[in-house]
């Protein structure tokens, strides 16, 4: 079969009593958030069998499309586990029509032509043998085979028991935390799965009043109303192109009417005193956006207005890199606000905080 021709016919998803072996990636530091949401969508369907420090290990007795919905999570997989020596041996053919197998299941899971390369992705991609294998599946499968960025994407490595070997294949054709509605990318945005655990933290009903402070382009409040409805949403910045930008990937998320953003300043707000429940923020990290100096006078400002239109009893999330110059812009507020916990986070380099706060 030629590359780009269509996919042959496969066996059947396994019925969903057949438990499958799956995993996903996570940013370190959302461990229990993303095995919270997995219990939550799934109940005793799944079984969470490892966590790691960036992944979590599970069976799941489910269609493998309930994974799309995953917003805590970096990339889903089913897991393939081969008790052989070496990654020749997945050249054999009984082994080899297996992964050929679940990766039809795969691509039939999403619409007909996501799926138009393929990578195979391990220690030694280069060799002869695992280049043999990538080019083998992608003839196999009628997909282009590529070092880069691909749509099938199919991890190889060692089985961490019993010293045979792996094979993960992803279950979208782009990773889960790419979010299709993020048509407009923006300086300091942060990553979309840590975005929702920002908000997942402020503990979301339906009957929140959300203010986001700073809000860019719009990760936040987005993220907020994939969660569930609120009785209202605004999203605030100076910057009128990061509203522009807001805007279109709210548009693309489809929740343009379910919010207000504004071009307010996040220091002085035309807000009645204690008219909001629940405050977020992705601050600026003095890094892409802003610098320590501005960042020394804006907190304490934020942290004070903030303070000002917070109901008595609202949660306020706010994420940031500049951990210490937070502490002590909160001091300046002493009494006002309970500290519930700190969730600290790796994620592009960089080990953010979530900081999350309940009004006394």
């Amino acid at each position: 079969m030629n590359a780009g021709s269509p996919l042959p016919r496969g066996k059947p998803q396994p019925s969903q009593t057949e438990p499958l072996d799956c995993e996903v990636d996570v940013l370190d530091g959302l461990v229990p958030i993303a095995a919270e949401e997995l219990r939550r969508r799934y109940g005793t369907r799944v079984r969470v069998t490892a966590s790691l420090t960036a992944s979590i290990r599970f069976t799941l007795r489910s269609d493998l499309r309930g994974l799309f919905l995953l917003r805590s999570v970096i990339a889903a997989y089913r897991v393939l586990q081969f008790s052989v020596p070496r990654p020749k041996a997945l050249l054999g053919h009984e082994h080899f029509e297996r992964i050929v197998e679940t990766a039809l299941a795969v691509v039939r899971l999403s619409p007909h032509g996501a799926f138009r390369t393929l990578r195979v992705s391990a220690a030694g991609e280069q060799s002869t043998v695992l280049t043999r294998l990538k080019d083998e599946l992608a003839l196999r499968l009628g997909l282009q085979p590529t070092d880069g960025d691909a749509d099938l994407l199919l991890r190889l490595r060692r089985a961490p028991s019993n010293g045979g070997w792996e094979v993960l294949v992803r279950v979208t054709p782009r990773p889960l935390a790419t979010r299709a509605w993020r048509v407009c990318n923006f300086a300091g945005a942060p990553n979309a799965a840590l975005a929702y655990a920002v908000m997942t933290l402020t503990r979301p009903t339906p009957h929140d009043e959300v203010l986001n402070l700073c809000c860019g382009s719009g990760t936040l409040v987005i993220e907020r109303l994939a969660i569930s409805r609120a009785r209202s949403v605004i999203g605030c910045d100076l910057d009128p192109a990061a509203l522009v930008c807001a805007r279109q990937n709210a548009r693309a998320a489809g929740v343009e009417r379910e919010m207000r953003l504004e071009q307010w300043d996040a220091t002085s707000l035309p807000l009645p005193a204690a008219s909001v429940s629940v405050l977020c923020a992705d601050l600026p990290f003095g890094q892409l956006v802003g610098s320590h100096r501005e960042n020394e006078v804006l907190y304490p400002q934020i942290v004070a207005e903030a303070t000002r239109v917070a109901v008595p009893g609202a949660r306020m999330a706010l994420l940031t890199h500049e951990l210490r110059l937070l502490e002590r812009a909160m001091t300046t507020v002493q009494g006002a606000w309970e500290h519930l916990q700190t969730v600290r986070v790796r994620s592009g380099g960089m080990t953010p905080g979530i900081f999350v706060y309940q009004r006394a």
